[in-house]
């Protein structure tokens, strides 16, 4: 590779899009994590009756979003209960927005010859998006791992190994089960880019359809709430099976032979419903999550542009 090229190759990268999108998902997983840890129990959790089956007597159950957040609150209170794996959370779903954001705009940038297009169309949309979300999720799907084992921590399972920490977990993964269990969950991940191809480029496009209609340049802080909240809701509803899949995949408590055992399982003791667990806390968390990723990161892309 030559120097022009490698110089070409260097002007191209979106260092702003990055710190803009590592804001903006550091400052909602900070804010909303408490959601995600309830979404991610509701998720693997199974009907008493069914628990008096299996070997998990001790995974709590819960009767709904109230009762979630006040029992986890009273056995473990605010930092060791509802903050549970904050730190992962955090470290994921910034690192995610930001390489996401950072290789969506990379990309339109070295397919356009050094030139950032400024009318995309739906289809550039979905093509740059995919390609961003599948390298992102192929690097960041550790993490999530991490993040899911240490939320999955109940106070009354002291037979399952702790985790004291984000660096223990890594370690004591690693040396019970491998590298390899870094990586479970990630074929339904990737199957869930299409759901950030969904937000994303729904998204760009109401922005566009929006600054075309009423010759703006940038958005209001209203209409960026109003489309990265449409956008994401209509992401979350339409692709949410997939994050169950993976979550069960992740789950310490429990083992699958794979995707299609997961799957299998799940509708034979649960039926399809059993594919919608958690998708209430998932809405409460979702929709200002998004809302406030997206106007830090615009807040921030407009500061270093200055």
């Amino acid at each position: 590779m030559n120097d022009s090229l490698v110089s070409r190759v260097l002007s191209t990268i979106q260092y702003n899009q990055f710190l803009a999108g590592l804001s903006g998902g550091v400052a909602s997983s900070l804010i909303l994590h408490p959601f995600d840890l309830v979404k991610i129990r509701f998720q693997v959790t199974e009907t008493k009756t069914q628990l008096a089956n299996t070997s998990l007597p001790y995974r709590p159950h819960y009767k709904g979003l109230f009762d979630a957040f006040r029992s986890i609150y009273r056995e473990q209170g605010l930092r060791h209960g509802l903050y549970q794996g904050v730190t992962p959370n955090v470290l994921g779903n910034g690192m995610s927005w930001g390489l996401y954001l950072f290789f969506y705009n990379t990309v339109d940038v070295l397919i356009n010859h050094g030139e950032k297009r400024k009318h995309l169309t739906f289809t550039d949309r979905f093509i740059y998006s995919t390609i961003a979300g599948v390298t992102t999720i192929t690097l960041t799907n550790p993490i999530w791992v991490v993040k899911t084992r240490m939320c999955l921590q109940y106070s009354s399972s002291d037979k399952i190994i702790r985790y004291q920490t984000t660096w223990d977990c890594i370690r004591k993964i690693y040396q019970t089960e491998g590298i390899e269990a870094f990586y479970k969950g990630l074929i339904p991940g990737l199957f869930g880019t299409i759901h950030g191809t969904i937000q994303f480029a729904s998204y760009e496009h109401m922005k566009a359809l929006y600054n075309k209609a009423y010759h703006r340049t940038d958005l209001s802080t209203p209409m960026i709430l109003t489309f990265s909240a449409l956008s994401k809701l209509t992401a979350a509803v339409t692709t949410y099976p997939y994050q169950v899949v993976r979550t069960r995949l992740q789950d310490q408590h429990q083992h699958y032979n794979g995707v299609i055992d997961v799957i299998k399982r799940t509708y034979q003791r649960e039926g399809i419903t059993g594919f919608y667990k958690g998708m209430v806390p998932t809405v409460c968390r979702v929709v200002p999550a998004c809302c406030i990723t997206f106007v830090v990161y615009e807040f921030v892309l407009k500061e270093l542009k200055r």
